[in-house]
């Protein structure tokens, strides 16, 4: 009874939604950084290096290829001859940079915003405020 009762105060507390909503954003983002990296920086890393580059149709077969299959990345994997799918990782791993870099912004972002506010004074004790009025009174004394 003593973990379902540390499982339900861990759920409560806001640990597992707090999860919950960073894999749900999480999923938008990288459907957003998928669209960045394919649509956006994709064609300029072509461009650069003097047309049309594609990183998904970058591979090495590592056996015989099968006849009448298209020499193409789709065609191969889907006639499950082995290959080094190069290309694929690289795009995978731009994915993953450009995923890491908006994650720190946001958190530099929010950390900044964080150190903005100033927490507010502490109230002074009962005891000190006591001592103040008495040292205020005594002052006051001709």
């Amino acid at each position: 009874m003593g973990m379902m009762q540390e499982f339900k105060e861990f759920a409560i507390k806001g640990n597992m939604i707090d999860l919950a909503v960073g894999v749900i954003i999480g999923g938008a983002f990288q459907k957003i950084i998928d669209s960045i990296v394919n649509d956006l920086i994709m064609p300029i890393i072509a461009a650069l290096f003097g047309g049309k580059l594609d990183f998904q149709n970058m591979y090495l077969t590592l056996g015989a290829i099968p006849n009448g299959v298209a020499n193409n990345y789709a065609a191969l994997k889907a006639a499950g001859v082995p290959m080094l799918a190069y290309g694929n990782f690289l795009t995978i791993l731009i994915n993953f940079l450009l995923l890491a870099w908006v994650v720190f912004m946001m958190v530099k972002a929010i950390n900044r915003i964080r150190r903005q506010t100033p927490a507010a004074p502490a109230a002074p004790a009962e005891d000190v405020v006591l001592l103040r009025e008495i040292r205020d009174q005594l002052a006051r004394r001709p």
